[in-house]
C-alpha cells in the first residue's frame, strides 16, 4: 500500500514567522514552488502560498513590489488554520483531503515537526505511476457481465496474447447486469487484444493507443 511518505517531498524550503514576504517571494521565485510552510522552533506554525504574496503585492508596474513587500511579515499573511498529513497515512487519504478542501498541498507532520510536504503535483506524479501511463502503451475498455470472475477471465485472454497489462481498473456498473473493466496495457496496437476479446464473447466498448501520431506531433 502506497503511503505518503512514497510520494511527499522530504527536502522541504521553510521561512520563519519574521521573515518578509520579499524573501518568501524570492524563493518562491528560485526554487519554483508555490507554498513555503513556516516554521517557528521546529514546529510547524504555518503555511504562506504565492497566492498570498500576490494578495499583498503592489500592481504590477508600480516597481514597488520590493519596497512594499519589504515591510510585510510573514506571520501577518500565512495561513494557520492548517491541515496536515502524516507519513504514513494512505495516498488514497492525501487525495482526499486534497479533493475535499481544495488544496494544492498537504504539510506532512510527525511527532509535531515538519518532515515534508505533499502537492497536488506530487499526486499527478504519483497517479501517472500507479496507472502505467509514463510510457507509450494503449488503453482499451471491456463491458462484461457483472459477476464473479470476469476479470481473470478478460486478463486470461490479455495474457494468451502476450501482453503485459500495467494496471487494471474496474468501473461502476454501467447497467444493473453489467460493467466496465479499464485495461492499461504495454503495447501501442490494441487491435489483436481487442479482437480476441470480441471472439471470446466480450464487448469492447472503446480502445486508444497512447502513442504520439502525426496530428499531436503538429501541435507541438
Amino acid at each position: 500500500m502506497l503511503r505518503v511518505r512514497d510520494a511527499m517531498t522530504r527536502e522541504v524550503i521553510t521561512l520563519e514567522p519574521e521573515a518578509s514576504a520579499v524573501q518568501a517571494l524570492g524563493l518562491c521565485r528560485e526554487h519554483g514552488i508555490r507554498h513555503l510552510p513556516v516554521v517557528e522552533n521546529g514546529r510547524l506554525v504555518g503555511l504562506v502560498s504565492d497566492r498570498d504574496l500576490r494578495d499583498v503585492s503592489p500592481p504590477r508596474g508600480t516597481g514597488d513590489e520590493e519596497n512594499t513587500l519589504g515591510w510585510v511579515r510573514v506571520r501577518d499573511i500565512m495561513s494557520t488554520n492548517l491541515v496536515t498529513i502524516h507519513p504514513l497515512d494512505t495516498i488514497e487519504h492525501a487525495a482526499r483531503d486534497i479533493h475535499a478542501h481544495k488544496f494544492n498541498c498537504l504539510p506532512v507532520v510527525a511527532e509535531g515537526e515538519l518532515v515534508g510536504i505533499i502537492t497536488s503535483s506530487d499526486m499527478t506524479r504519483m497517479l501517472i505511476e500507479l496507472i502505467g501511463a509514463h510510457g507509450a502503451g494503449s488503453w482499451i475498455e471491456v463491458e462484461v457481465p457483472n459477476e464473479p470472475g470476469m476479470l481473470h477471465e478478460v486478463t486470461d485472454v490479455v495474457k494468451d496474447s502476450h501482453v503485459n497489462i500495467a494496471s487494471v481498473f474496474l468501473g461502476p456498473a454501467s447497467r444493473a447486469t453489467n460493467r466496465v473493466i479499464v485495461l492499461r496495457l504495454e503495447t501501442t496496437d490494441p487491435s489483436s487484444i481487442a479482437e480476441s476479446l470480441t471472439n471470446a464473447g466480450y464487448v469492447v466498448t472503446s480502445m486508444e493507443s497512447t502513442a504520439p501520431t502525426e496530428r499531436s506531433l503538429e501541435r507541438r
